[in-house]
């Protein structure tokens, strides 16, 4: 079965039916026989930089806001990396850590992110963990320099370093292993005006209907940085044990975001006929399918797994309050996370353990997002976040029906970044199948004026 990852365009014109048959004939090789699905692997970012792991301060390499680095982190070990940061822009650095397909982690395999000065002190400190399902899966903590009023520790510009390293109880088959890590600092700038340092105690809390339609096919992305735009809606995929999809919601201020992910029982068919063990199976997985939402620094804001016995299942997320600048000031996740609007991503996992119990799949997903609040002002910024729009709902126009715009289609975004070579060929080609028509449109007018019919 072929799997696609990204986003789903409308229906072709005209031309864009005649590109994709060329580009057909130039890409596509003679179809093969399909096997099992496979589980897809972590998608990086195309402008990635490669940033090397250093075993202490002395020779860390520095880490720029707004770029994305793609690191190893080795079994038992310390990775450290360095930024140089001023005296007012809060810094977040986002690690995300991609265990070895095919492994078993343990319960406690996963990795703590802190930030610390020049002089060891800590700005901050998170872990996560692979938890009990023990499916090797991405997983993400993320590490802050806040520049706060009254907080004495870490205020000061200067050298500041990233600190990562493995959080395995050293029983897990894997705790050795080296795993792959995506690193994505990003730079807050201060307010023009002060705002209140007190959190909003009252809102609503009550946890609304799951969102209602029929799904519309959306396949998710294989990372962060690949992740699928979707709006307020219902959304499926088809997920194989072991994939972990990741989706990007626009939130403004003062909205929530609720979301829910269904799991249907048996797998799904297809013409490959791939499907195995629809209706085999009478065990039960723990955790077979997580739900996890993140901010736009891929800070976790909270989580939810449902268990499965081949009959449909469930996970819905806690409500969330609205989403406002005066959340950081809060004591505790969810609200702490909540502090600024953007893309919010939704990531489904599901777990390996489901292809031993019931059949290797796909496994159709369906995701329910709806929307709540009304959008509110942005607290003024004083300067621009870096990367630039991060912190603002304007991250991809969106259709009524969530499809991402034409601009984002990816046969039209194939001709319009073509070279040399293929593409040059490509667009000699629909100049003259451009110029062809129009001939024969000509010749058809010309011989229309001189043998009129009555």
């Amino acid at each position: 079965m072929a799997r696609r990852r990204g986003r789903t365009g409308r229906a072709a014109t005209g031309l864009r039916a005649v590109v994709m048959g060329v580009l057909l004939c130039w890409a596509v090789p003679a179809p093969a026989a399909v096997a099992a699905p496979d589980i897809p692997s972590y998608a990086f970012a195309d402008d990635v930089r490669e940033a090397r792991a250093a075993t202490g301060a002395s020779g860390a390499v520095r880490l720029e806001a707004g770029a994305t680095y793609k690191s190893t982190l080795d079994g038992g070990g310390k990775a450290y990396y360095r930024l140089e940061l001023d005296d007012v822009s809060t810094t977040y650095v986002a690690v995300t850590a991609i265990p070895r397909a095919g492994t078993t982690p343990a319960v406690g395999d996963g990795i703590t992110v802190s930030v610390q000065d020049a002089d060891s002190g800590s700005c901050s400190y998170e872990s996560a963990t692979i938890g009990a399902a023990r499916s090797p899966q991405p997983v993400t903590a993320w590490g802050a320099r806040e520049i706060r009023p009254g907080k004495g520790l870490c205020q000061k510009a200067g050298t500041y370093y990233v600190v990562v390293e493995r959080s395995d109880t050293g029983t897990g088959e894997t705790a050795q292993d080296p795993w792959e890590l995506e690193l994505a600092p990003v730079s807050e700038p201060p307010l023009a005006r002060a705002g209140t340092t007190s959190t909003p105690e009252a809102w609503d809390s009550a946890t609304p209907a799951p969102q209602a339609g029929e799904p519309v096919g959306r396949p998710g992305g294989a990372g962060f940085t690949v992740a699928t735009a979707v709006g307020q809606g219902v959304w499926s995929d088809e997920v194989v044990p072991g994939e972990t999809v990741f989706y990007r919601v626009p939130v403004d201020w003062g909205q929530q975001l609720y979301a829910e992910a269904d799991l249907a029982g048996g797998t799904t068919s297809s013409a490959s006929g791939s499907g195995v063990g629809v209706g085999a199976g009478s065990g039960y997985v723990v955790d077979a399918l997580e739900l996890t939402l993140y901010n736009p620094v891929r800070a976790k804001v909270v989580a939810r797994g449902t268990g499965y016995g081949g009959t449909q299942k469930s996970a819905a997320l806690d409500p969330v309050p609205p989403v406002r600048y005066a959340n950081r000031y809060a004591p505790t996740d969810p609200r702490n996370s909540l502090r600024f609007a953007g893309s919010y991503f939704l990531v489904v996992h599901l777990s390996t353990q489901v292809a031993e119990e019931f059949g290797d799949g796909p496994y159709e997903v369906t995701l329910r997002v709806r929307l709540g609040g009304t959008p509110e002002s942005g607290p003024g910024y004083l300067g621009r976040a870096v990367p630039s729009g991060i912190f603002g709902a304007d991250t991809g126009e969106l259709r009524t029906d969530g499809a991402t715009t034409a601009g984002d289609d990816p046969v039209m975004r194939a001709v319009a970044v073509a070279g040399l070579g293929t593409g040059s060929a490509l667009l000699l080609f629909l100049g003259g199948w451009t110029l062809t028509a129009r001939r024969r449109a000509s010749a058809q007018i010309r011989a229309s004026a001189q043998n009129p019919t009555a």
